[in-house]
């Protein structure tokens, strides 16, 4: 089977005139990029009545030493969400997640992954797994570390 030819961003959104500069051509390409991984993921998700963002909440509190505020967790999310507090919500609601008090502070609710959750993340993880690897699969090891480290650099500079 030939490679497929690889289209440029202005082909892919079928834009016409040139780009005001390359850094916007590359923040184009980066954006539309991200939402084609993002689908992907979503999908395999999606499958389960899960959320990316959902998912990504039960993600934070699987790897968390200890339970975590909302705030902690919207510290911590891939993407900003406005709404956490609704998004956790959604996740009790779910019997995904657990919220008590903290123990330190009365005020503050902690939420921790319940065993319902940690099946959940079981049964999507090879999958996940494989949706996140394969748009990477055209770029050799060396060039992902480039790609991630470039990436690394712009969120960097970010002020």
């Amino acid at each position: 089977m030939p490679a497929r030819r690889t289209r440029t961003v202005a082909e892919d959104i079928k834009q016409t005139r040139p780009f005001a500069s390359s850094g916007q051509e590359a923040t184009i390409a980066l954006l539309r990029t991200a939402d084609v991984v993002r689908r992907r993921v979503s999908r395999v998700v999606e499958r389960e009545g899960a959320t990316l963002q959902q998912y990504n909440v039960l993600r934070i509190l699987r790897g968390a030493p200890a339970p975590l505020s909302a705030l902690e967790i919207a510290e911590r999310l891939i993407e900003e969400t406005p709404g956490v507090s609704r998004l956790i919500d959604r996740l009790v609601v779910k019997k995904l997640v657990r919220r008590t008090r903290s123990i330190r502070d009365r005020r503050l609710l902690e939420c921790s992954v319940t065993p319902l959750g940690l099946k959940l993340l079981d049964r999507l993880e090879a999958d996940v797994n494989a949706a996140d690897a394969a748009p990477m699969a055209v770029l050799s090891d060396h060039e992902v570390r480039t790609l991630t480290a470039l990436l690394d650099r712009i969120r960097a500079a970010d002020v």
